[in-house]
């Protein structure tokens, strides 16, 4: 008898709760709330089948008409947001109920897919077939369906929850006397043609221009997408033109609506009297801001001073929560961006000119309103106190990367602000300190180089040279990680909604390449089946003397996951972080700005449940600003190869020294030394021998030669081919 209770204890359900917990929450949102998503999901789990509209509203006794079609708008909202389904009897069920799953799509050039899930989960292959109704970027939700020959999690697509493109740039096709022309898209993730029909949507293109199309309907299952040319770019690319052509290409928001400048042209480069109410004013500390040279907005400024045996750290960053409201025309467009893109020689910002370059940038000598973190740091590194507060404060001088470095290598001679060298000098020895504690930590530091584009007058580029990271930049670096981590640990305290950033270890397929590889070449991670930062750390250390420590760091570095933003704690694997947060850079940053706000909420003292954002809308956030995130990269990357093309071709027929930079099927991969330029040798240009690819041990092996190409592998070169449209170097051995 004792066993039945037990066993009906354990299958009964937990009741919803009799009064909406997050009622408050929706009444501060709306002027005429309605029950919040969580209550309603929590309803809809308790009865454990799919309910109608008119169900559903008769279950949480809505009976006013303006109740029900506020009801109806918010399922449809969840329904287009992927936590509820509607089946075809127009009952909505719980998505995670149906064993679906939602996320974003990621199309592959070859045509092929993978759905990232939302969760976090691993992702789900999408074959040929099921991303015939798919493009890239748009949001679905998958069934799964089994597992592919390779192992991966195979999936069916059950619903197209958000289509991404609405715009596609390409090149235009079409043959005299045909009715239907085409555009094939620049961007190669978008693998569809764009068919144009009839003459009235072809517009004034001609055969091989360069064209804009706008998308009159999406691909399905047995018809490809059509659309209308809306804009003819020119015969050719232009100097300038690639940057505009990755920024329609790749669907950046790059204009601001007539609502978003209303709204800006409502600011003035005065901060107004009643923001500054309530702040406290440390305008008399000499906050100083560190950057590059060509910056032109600055959101971090530092502050340090010795307390006792340890250091008190204040990290001001410029309060754009104060300025931009939520719901308002500014923020939600920053929201669709997503984040600021840097383009070579311009950037596509998050926030209109007037914050982001004037009221919340921490110019010199002016006053600016900002959230700081304050730090109570003891002499072994340790955080032995977090306080937030919102300040106002005039920054006493704005420094580059080059003159701090300068200063810590011992020149002060030349120095424009010798009223802040004992600042400089405090937070060199603090660098020192967390350096140590970071070490200790076992924090991993890969040894990579970015490259710098020089440009000419007529914007080509005319030198691409090393970026040099110097102790002033690994300086700052270490002030904003400390705040960072900070800040997920004091909101993680109080049980805030949040994003966290977070990075995820190498997946189990990762981890067994990875052990394979350095078994061959006689290595080991420690760490078994679940290595931490520190066992990479260690294997690099033992490695730096090795004539292969380059390949070894290049595979390493490869077996992480990709960094992202998420609700859900998970850690952050490279910098050995228990909880991660951004932070620091709110006016390039939606998710940055999300935090602000979290922050001044505990500040005025409400409960967690009250906060605008539920666990789920700040789900959706995540995936959208890991989403704007990865389509920056991508626009920057197509860009730059363009810009990278065009410089190479004069210089077909020269020879270089490369390194071999990535090995597959096909061919090497080849970065020419002291140029930072990537180019392709075929596996065909490899003359008498076959080769065969080993993905374990990077490399391409003759058959009869005994001939290995492997990554990292020092060879000369030729430059033989430069294809400008696809994007494409082609090089041969020398």
């Amino acid at each position: 008898m004792s066993n039945q209770k037990k066993s009906s204890s354990r299958r009964k359900k937990k009741s919803p709760p009799k009064v909406d917990p997050f009622a408050k929450r929706e009444a501060q949102k709306y002027e005429n709330p309605i029950p919040s998503r969580e209550y309603i999901m929590q309803h809809l789990a308790e009865v454990g089948k799919p309910m109608t509209l008119q169900m559903i509203a008769e279950l949480l006794k809505l009976t006013e008409a303006d109740e029900i079609e506020g009801l109806r708008r918010r399922l449809k909202a969840m329904e287009r947001d992927g936590q509820l389904i509607r089946n075809r009897r127009k009952g909505y069920g719980l998505v995670k109920k149906m064993d679906l799953v939602r996320g974003r799509v990621i199309s592959h050039p070859d045509g092929y897919g993978f759905l990232v899930p939302d969760d976090g989960s691993t992702d789900l292959f999408l074959s040929h077939r099921e991303m015939r109704s798919l493009m890239h970027g748009d949001r679905a939700l998958v069934n799964i369906i089994g597992v592919d020959n390779r192992g991966r999690r195979e999936g069916a697509v059950v619903e197209v929850l958000e289509r991404n493109t609405q715009e596609v740039v390409g090149r235009y096709f079409h043959k005299r006397g045909q009715n239907v022309a085409f555009v094939e898209p620049d961007n190669r993730r978008i693998t569809h043609n764009i068919l144009i029909e009839g003459s009235k949507k072809r517009g004034q293109a001609k055969h091989g221009q360069i064209v804009v199309v706008r998308l009159l309907s999406p691909p399905t299952k047995y018809n490809p997408p059509f659309g209308e040319v809306i804009k003819v770019m020119g015969d050719h690319r232009a100097p300038g033109m690639e940057i505009d052509i990755a920024i329609r290409a790749h669907e950046l928001p790059h204009e601001w609506s007539k609502e978003v400048l209303k709204e800006a042209a409502d600011f003035t480069q005065e901060i107004p009297e009643a923001l500054l109410e309530g702040r406290e004013d440390l305008r008399d500390i000499p906050f100083v801001t560190i950057d590059g040279e060509d910056a032109h907005d600055f959101d971090d400024a530092v502050h340090c001073q010795p307390r006792g045996k340890g250091w008190l750290l204040r990290v001001a960053i410029a309060d754009v929560s104060a300025y931009v409201e939520m719901g308002t025309a500014i923020d939600l467009e920053a929201q669709n961006r997503g984040n600021s893109v840097y383009f070579p020689n311009r950037v596509v910002p998050m926030l209109p000119e007037i914050l982001s370059n004037k009221l919340c940038s921490l110019k010199p000598h002016v006053d600016r309103l900002c959230l700081v973190c304050e730090l109570a740091i003891d002499f072994y590194g340790r955080t032995r106190r977090i306080r937030f507060f919102e300040v106002v404060i005039r920054s006493a001088a704005r420094l580059t990367y080059t003159e701090v470095a300068e200063v810590l290598e011992g020149n002060e001679k030349n120095f424009p602000s010798p009223q802040v060298l004992p600042q400089i000098h405090d937070l060199y020895s603090l660098y020192q300190l967390l350096l140590k504690r970071r070490q200790k930590r076992g924090a991993i530091d890969f040894d990579t180089v970015e490259p710098s584009i020089i440009f000419n007058d007529e914007q080509k580029i005319e030198q691409i040279v090393p970026l040099i990271r110097n102790d002033a930049h690994k300086l700052i670096e270490e002030m904003m990680l400390a705040a960072n981590v900070a800040t997920a640990e004091w909101l993680t305290a109080r049980k805030m909604p949040m994003l966290y950033r977070i990075h995820e270890g190498p997946t189990d397929e990762k981890l067994t390449a990875l052990h394979s590889f350095l078994k061959e070449l006689g290595l080991r991670l420690w760490g078994k089946v679940k290595p931490q930062a520190r066992h990479y750390a260690r294997l690099l250390e033992k490695v730096q003397d090795r004539p292969d420590l380059r390949m070894i760091q290049t595979v390493l570095l490869r077996s992480l996951q990709l960094a992202v933003y998420t609700p859900k704690n998970k850690g952050h694997f490279g910098l050995a972080y228990s909880a991660y947060a951004h932070f620091t850079s709110p006016i390039r940053r939606y998710p940055d700005l999300l935090v602000h706000r979290a922050i001044r909420h505990c500040l005025a003292d409400k409960p967690a449940e009250e906060f605008d954002y539920s666990f789920d809308e700040t789900e959706i956030l995540g995936e959208h600003c890991s989403m704007t995130e990865r389509r920056a990269d991508e626009a920057t990357r197509d860009a730059i190869s363009w810009l990278k093309c065009e410089y190479m071709q004069d210089k077909i027929g020269l020879e270089y020294d490369g390194i071999i930079s990535g090995v597959t099927a096909f061919g090497l991969f080849v970065e020419l030394e002291g140029v930072f330029v990537d180019g392709l040798i075929h596996v065909t240009a490899l003359a008498e021998d076959y080769y065969h690819f080993d993905p374990i041990g990077h490399r391409l092996c003759g058959e009869t030669s005994g001939k290995v190409f492997r990554l990292s592998d020092r060879l000369r070169v030729k430059v033989v081919r430069v294809d400008l449209e696809e994007k494409k170097i082609d090089f041969e051995l020398a």
